[in-house]
Order: C-alpha cells, then structure tokens, then sequence
C-alpha cells in the first residue's frame, strides 16, 4: 500500500475504534476481514454472522465472531455496542434463498442492521450494493439494492459510505451457475475494458479499508466500479 495510506492507517490506529462485519463469510466479506488484518486499524473488529466458523488464516485476536439471529436482531443490540465503524456485505441469491428469503437478507436485515448499529453509537456505516442499484427499477435484484441505498440515506450516518461493484471476480466456493456463464460471456469485455463490468472480491474489501482510512465531508459517499478500481490502484 502507499505511504500516504500507510499514514492515514496509522493515525487511524490510534484512535482505538472499534468495528463489526455482517456477512464476514461471502466472498466480498472474506476480503475484508483479509484487509483489516493485514492493516490492523482498528483494536477489535466483531464478526457477526449467524454461527461460528473456522477462520483460516487467522486474522488474529483482535477479531471476535458472535452468533445472532437475524430474525430477532432486536434481541442482540449487543453485538453491535461499541462499534464506531459497520461494514455490511449480506447478500444471497434469489436462486438460493428464494424471492422472500433473497430480499429478507439482501434488504430487511441490512436495513435492520444499520438501524441498531445506528441506535448503540454507529458513526460511520459502509455497505456493498450493486453498480445497477434502482429504487425504480422493476428488475427485483436492482431494485433492492437501490431501496437499501436509499433507506440508507435516510438514516443520518455521520459518514456512510456505498460500494457498488458491477461483476465480481472470485474463486467461489459456493457455485452460482447463472453468474459462471455470465462471467464466461464477458470475458473479452472484461478483458479490454477491466474497470467497466467486473472487480476482483479483494478489491472491493481493500477499498473499504481505505476509505474508512481516507479523511473527507463528502456524505454519503458512493464509489462506482471504476472507482473501486481506482481507489485500490492509487494506494498500491
């Protein structure tokens, strides 16, 4: 990382702050907490998912994970105490979760989430949506993740911070079949306009970190998917 970011990280350190991941385990979240380990900016960081998983590497012991139910977020307020800063990376599939149980997790527990991270002291709220996000949109997927930015907005965050990837480069460990063959047909547009339709999972996690890291009133603040390439391309 750049000397400039390396800066930032440092007088970032020393404020002592405190954070929590939802969705720690998706492709997305895995880099993330990647990130933040290797640049330790924060004294703890609170895993939230719904069970305990085996975390390898080890990102070490400054990461803690703790169990809720998401159904009943209200009855678990205090896994989110303390948190200065939220990054939320949920997310499912309609083909996995249905349609009820894709906008349960995609909308209603990120919105539910934000709001008691909000209510037990959250300053500053990052989320993954989708460079295609639209409130407006009659296409359920876009349509979600624009009624999740928009909600968001809302809320008064004193910094939040809106990530919207187009494709997502990974090695999956979960098979969506329909994103393989779409990926597969977008490999020459990909290949001559890399910034444009897709971004690697590490890239997304990278840029949260530094712009939790990187100073500014601009709020909310909504990187594209240029600029998510952008943003890790200048602080290498």
């Amino acid at each position: 990382m750049s000397e400039e970011f390396q800066d930032r990280a440092k007088q970032y350190r020393e404020m002592g702050k405190t954070a929590f991941i939802l969705g720690y385990t998706g492709e997305c979240g895995k880099e993330l907490v990647k990130s933040l380990s290797k640049n330790k900016i924060f004294n703890k960081v609170v895993l939230i998912g719904r069970r305990k998983v085996d975390l390898t590497p080890d990102p070490g012991p400054a990461f803690e994970q703790k169990v809720v139910d998401f159904d009943k977020l209200e009855e678990y307020t205090e896994a989110f105490q303390g948190a200065q800063v939220g990054y939320c990376c949920l997310g499912t599939t309609k083909g996995k979760a249905g349609k009820r149980g894709f906008i349960k997790v995609d909308r209603d527990y990120v919105l539910k989430s934000a709001e008691i991270a909000k209510s037990t002291g959250c300053q500053h709220f990052s989320v993954i949506t989708a460079s295609t996000a639209n409130k407006d949109s009659m296409l359920l997927y876009v349509k979600i993740k624009g009624e999740v930015e928009h909600s968001l907005t809302q809320m008064a965050f004193d910094k939040l911070s809106i990530f919207k990837p187009a494709g997502l480069l990974c090695d999956r460990t979960e098979r969506r079949i329909m994103e393989k063959v779409a990926l597969t047909f977008m490999k020459p547009w990909i290949y001559f306009f890399p910034t444009i339709g897709s971004v690697p999972t590490s890239y997304v996690g990278t840029a949260m970190v530094i712009d939790t890291v990187t100073p500014g009133e601009e709020n909310p603040r909504i990187y594209n998917n240029a600029q998510i390439h952008s943003l890790c391309q200048q602080n290498k």
